[in-house]
């Protein structure tokens, strides 16, 4: 990855995808990118998200994430997250962007807009 680019939107997945997918296959892990493995990568790297806010209270959390190394710990935590969603993505032929919006229309008949 020579160049760092600046990824804002949806059109964006599939670049990332790509280049998850050209990382992975120049170090050769396809071998232990099973669902199972990836799936469990997302949960570890979920909870890591979550650990340095384990015993603090919300506005203990927020100073957290305004400092530096706060903001680099969740930044970096979750584009492991994403990472891993990705390369399942990848993998297993999932249309992330398709996904969500059918995932959205769900939660939307299940949490409608509350009435006035």
């Amino acid at each position: 990855m020579a160049k760092q680019e600046k990824f804002d939107g949806v059109d964006s997945v599939q670049a990332l995808q790509s280049q998850v997918r050209e990382f992975c296959e120049a170090r050769h892990w396809a071998p232990y990118h099973s669902i199972k493995n990836l799936t469990i990568g997302v949960v570890t790297e979920a909870a890591e998200l979550t650990e340095p806010f384990r015993f603090l209270n919300d506005d203990e959390s927020l100073r957290h994430i305004q400092s530096a190394a706060g903001r680099e710990n969740l930044e970096d935590e979750m584009a492991d997250v994403l990472f891993f969603l990705l390369r399942i993505a990848d993998r297993y032929h999932v249309d992330l962007g398709s996904a969500l919006q059918r995932k959205m229309q769900k939660t939307a008949v299940k949490y409608p807009l509350p009435t006035k």
